[in-house]
C-alpha cells in the first residue's frame, strides 16, 4: 500500500502518542517540505485567520498538501504548525535568523499599534512577550519578499475600521521604507486562495510581480468586476436575490479591481454575482467603510 507522507507523519504521530514516545515536534514543521525549498515564515495579527483557511482550500494551480510537500517549507504558522507555545517561537527566531535575507514573509491580519501594541501577541520568546508589531519590525527587515494576505493586512480591512480603537495599521505603512522589496498586498475578505499561493510561486520562480498603484500584482487586480461581470447589461434590479445587474442594489464592481469574475470560488464553482449578491468592494482599500456595508 502506498501512502503520502503527510499521511505518514500523521499516523507516526499518532503511534508515538499511544505509546507515550517523545517525538520532536519542531522538527515535524520542516519535514513537510524538502529542506531546499524557498522558506515561508507566515504571522497572523489582527484578523479571523480566513486568509489560512482559504489558503488551506487550494486547488488552482494546486492543491494545499502539494504546496506544503513539494513546494513550498512552511517554516512557521501557528495554525497548521505541530509545535505550539515556547517550541513553537524558538522555531520562528531560528528561521528567520538562518535564513535571514531568503524567506518570504506572510502577513495575515493588520497590526494593531495601541495600547503599547498589547493588543495583539503572538507568543513568548526567551521569557518576554512579542507583540504583532514587534514581530513585523524584528522580522520584516530581515525577509526577502513580504507578502500581506487579505485585506486587513494590506489597507487594515475590517480590523480597522472607524473607530479603530486598536489602532490596526496596514503592513506596507508599518514596514514602509524598511524591506528590501516592495510590500506585495494581496487585498480580498479573504484573500483568494489561487491567487496567494500563485503569488508566492510567482515570487518564487521570477521575484516581485508587477504591481499596480496599491501594491497588488496587476495580474489579478488589473480590471474591474463590472468589465468581466456576465450581467453587465441585463436590466438593473434594486435589491440583492433577483436575476440582473446590481448596479442600482449599491453594487461595488465597476470600482473593484479583483479577478472573481474568473477564478470563482470553492473551487471554481461560484461568486457573489452569481449568488445574486452585488459585489461588496472587499479587495478595495475602503473596505469595509463604503455605503453598502455600514
Amino acid at each position: 500500500m502506498k501512502i503520502n507522507r503527510r499521511d505518514f507523519l500523521k499516523w507516526s504521530i499518532a503511534a508515538a502518542a499511544a505509546l507515550k514516545m517523545n517525538f520532536d515536534t519542531d522538527r515535524m514543521n520542516t519535514v513537510l517540505a524538502a529542506e531546499t525549498d524557498p522558506p515561508v515564515i507566515w504571522l497572523q495579527g489582527s484578523g479571523c485567520s480566513g486568509c489560512t483557511i482559504s489558503s488551506l482550500n487550494v486547488t488552482n494551480p494546486t492543491t494545499i498538501d502539494d504546496v506544503l510537500l513539494n513546494k513550498i517549507s512552511m517554516k512557521y504558522n501557528s495554525t497548521i504548525m505541530a509545535a505550539a507555545g515556547e517550541s513553537a517561537m524558538q522555531a520562528l527566531e531560528n528561521a528567520a535568523n538562518q535564513f535571514s535575507g531568503q524567506f518570504i514573509l506572510v502577513i495575515e491580519g493588520a497590526i494593531p499599534s495601541g495600547a503599547n501594541k498589547y493588543f495583539c501577541t503572538i507568543g513568548e520568546l526567551n521569557g518576554v512577550e512579542m507583540t504583532m508589531e514587534d514581530a513585523v519590525l524584528k522580522y520584516g527587515p530581515k525577509a526577502k519578499y513580504v507578502v500581506a494576505a487579505g485585506t486587513c493586512s494590506s489597507f487594515g480591512g475590517v480590523s480597522a475600521t472607524y473607530p479603530n480603537n486598536t489602532g490596526c495599521v496596514s503592513v506596507r505603512t508599518l514596514l514602509s521604507g524598511k524591506t528590501v522589496n516592495p510590500v506585495v498586498n494581496l487585498s480580498g475578505c479573504p484573500v483568494h486562495p489561487t491567487v496567494l499561493i500563485q503569488t508566492l510561486l510567482d515570487i518564487i520562480l521570477t521575484g516581485t510581480p508587477n504591481l499596480d498603484n496599491s501594491g497588488r500584482p496587476s495580474k489579478y487586480y488589473g480590471g474591474s468586476i463590472h468589465q468581466s461581470c456576465p450581467r453587465k447589461s441585463t436590466t438593473q434590479v434594486n435589491q440583492p436575490g433577483l436575476f440582473g445587474c446590481y448596479k442600482s442594489a449599491g453594487c461595488k464592481g465597476p470600482g473593484t479591481k479583483a479577478s472573481c469574475p474568473s477564478t470563482r470560488w470553492n473551487n471554481g464553482q461560484s461568486w457573489c454575482i452569481v449568488q445574486n449578491y452585488p459585489c461588496i468592494g472587499c479587495t478595495n482599500s475602503d473596505f469595509p467603510t463604503n455605503p453598502l456595508n455600514r
